[in-house]
């Protein structure tokens, strides 16, 4: 069995097409009808997140900490109650590839760090948008690291202990306890996902909080939009 983990605080609007795109992610012919499960967490949610989520066969799971790393260690846990052998890991406002579980398991590794592509750029400068695609590695071998697009094995997430309780960079964490503990790591641009640059993101320190600082150096500093590399992790 393949777990997909989904934290989410306040994410009716996009929970249901995050969802979908795991479903269909999950019938990919290459899986030869492996069973997946989504496990989406709801942190101190107080909209309709939930029912969308359940409404749509999801695995629902509550928690009151606003502290992602929590939220998923939460989620991680319940899949691997359940006997999950594969983690996968998202976001509430991203949608998968219909083969992102597939070229997850391709790379054959303790664990698989996927790239991003933004999809609606909408409240952002030209600049911003100009400063992500000339500085984003989308290549194999790039060293991004995304909560949204992030895979661990569950023998190599029990030999580090996890995700620690941090409220960002939760995901960095994981990758440099892998990395410290001689997993294998596969720094791969065959999985993909396209994600928000919404400017209400919900994660501190996550990509929203990147481009609104590129942003703000762009107003301040007049640099070139290439000079500024703060948008990937």
């Amino acid at each position: 069995m393949l777990g997909v983990v989904i934290p989410a605080h306040n994410e009716a609007a996009f929970i249901g097409s995050c969802v979908r795109s795991v479903i269909r992610a999950a019938k990919h012919p290459a899986l030869a009808g492996e069973e997946v499960r989504i496990f989406v967490v709801l942190d101190s949610c107080t909209d309709g997140t939930g029912d969308v989520a359940s409404a749509l066969d999801a695995h629902v799971l509550l928690v009151e900490t606003r502290n992602v790393g929590v939220a998923r260690a939460t989620g991680a846990a319940a899949a691997l109650a359940q006997k999950a052998r594969w983690l996968a890991f998202t976001d509430a406002d991203t949608i998968v590839a219909p083969d992102w579980l597939v070229e997850q398991l391709r790379c054959n590794a303790d664990a698989v760090c996927g790239v991003i592509s933004v999809g609606d750029w909408s409240g952002h400068s030209d600049a911003v948008r100009e400063n992500f695609v000339t500085t984003y590695h989308d290549v194999d071998g790039h060293r991004h690291i995304h909560g949204a697009n992030l895979g661990v094995s569950a023998k190599a997430y029990a030999l580090v202990k996890g995700f620690q309780p941090l409220a960002s960079n939760e995901d960095v964490a994981l990758v440099k306890a892998l990395i410290a503990a001689g997993a294998t790591i596969a720094w791969s641009a065959a999985p993909r996902v396209t994600t928000s640059a919404r400017l209400d993101s919900r994660a501190p320190g996550g990509f929203g909080d990147a481009l609104r600082k590129v942003s703000r150096r762009l107003a301040t500093t007049g640099l070139p939009a290439a000079a500024l590399t703060d948008c990937g992790k």
